[in-house]
């Protein structure tokens, strides 16, 4: 629900996929999406999203998230670039270059514990934890926490330009700091 949990599958699933997103590929200028519950929940809140980014140095980018696909997929983001392709499953990462060659880092699956199969709230909690600890950390020894409030804001002003695109069927500006 919006009291308990502020939203659907953006802010309560994806939001962690779309952060780490944003800091590889840097905060899109503007988004058009559509968003909406499917007949495959009964909720409050959306259980599918899908976004066209576009990037400030002309790239587009592209959004799906879902709690609706079944028996669910791992969250999985893709970085398509001039030398090659890099995908990032899970905790593996896979990177296929243009001459042929790949490299595989960590272990690349499309199922496991990640929040995306059929149970999307069975996903770990030590990033979490990290972060937590990150913050007790900074707070002991008077510095800056690795992740401040601002940047955490990054990802919160890009859900809510891809909620009001999906309301509106506009195109929508993404905010800045």
């Amino acid at each position: 629900t919006y009291a308990r949990d502020g939203g659907g599958v953006l802010l309560s699933q994806a939001i962690h996929s779309m952060d780490l997103a944003l800091s590889l590929a840097g905060q899109a200028d503007d988004v058009a999406a559509v968003a909406g519950t499917t007949n495959t929940h009964s909720l409050e809140a959306e259980d599918f999203a899908a976004a066209a980014l576009r990037f400030p140095n002309g790239v587009f980018g592209a959004l799906m998230a879902t709690t609706s696909f079944y028996p669910g997929k791992t969250e999985r983001i893709e970085v398509l670039g001039a030398r090659g392709t890099a995908v990032l499953t899970n905790t593996g990462l896979t990177v296929s270059y243009l001459d042929g060659t790949a490299e595989n880092l960590g272990e690349s699956t499309e199922s496991g514990d990640g929040g995306g199969g059929a149970d999307p709230m069975a996903f770990p909690h030590d990033a979490h934890r990290a972060l937590h600890a990150d913050f007790l950390d900074a707070v002991a020894s008077k510095r800056p926490p690795r992740v401040s409030g601002r940047e955490a804001l990054r990802v919160h002003h890009f859900i809510d330009a891809v909620i009001e695109s999906a309301k509106t069927g506009t195109r929508v500006a993404v905010a800045t700091q």
